[in-house]
């Protein structure tokens, strides 16, 4: 007789893993799974969050109260490309006093430090988007002014024509 029991109990757990009932089970493993990886994936984003690739320089930034004074020399050989950029620049916070032709013209745009205040001259060259290595050093005192941007031809390259 205790075989017997034993023997049914056996074909009632067999009937309750019926078809139907394992394919519920196997679906609600994998949610169950699928949350658990969200979770995780979660949980590692809060504590240890990407390394953007892009690292800002404050420096470059003009600080509160700041005011540097520069000009604006087209060297493109194209009318209104200066005043374009004065507009730029003034939005940004620079005090653009004087836009005028370059002596000739460039093919590349590049930022002239005048007073040796080199830290300016790179705030106006990443405003522009001129790389460091196009600027260059004229100190002129007579100018009162601590750069001037000169636009070349490439202009359409700069910030301000993005």
């Amino acid at each position: 007789m205790a075989k017997g029991n034993f023997k049914k109990k056996i074909l009632k757990s067999v009937k309750a893993f019926s078809p139907k009932r394992l394919i519920v089970l196997a679906g609600i493993s994998v949610l169950g799974l699928l949350v658990l990886g969200m979770t995780a994936a979660l949980t590692w984003r809060l504590v240890k969050p990407p390394v953007d690739a892009v690292v800002e320089d404050e420096s470059v930034r003009l600080t509160p109260g700041e005011v540097i004074q520069i000009n604006v020399l087209n060297a493109s050989g194209e009318a209104g490309i200066a005043r374009k950029v004065m507009d730029f620049m003034r939005a940004r916070g620079f005090d653009v006093v004087e836009i005028d032709n370059f002596k000739n013209h460039e093919d590349r745009s590049f930022v002239i430090d005048r007073i040796g205040d080199r830290s300016s001259a790179r705030k106006v060259s990443y405003a522009m988007g001129i790389p460091d290595s196009l600027m260059r050093r004229d100190v002129d005192s007579t100018l009162y002014l601590r750069a001037s941007v000169v636009i070349g031809r490439d202009f359409k390259t700069l910030k301000a024509f993005r």
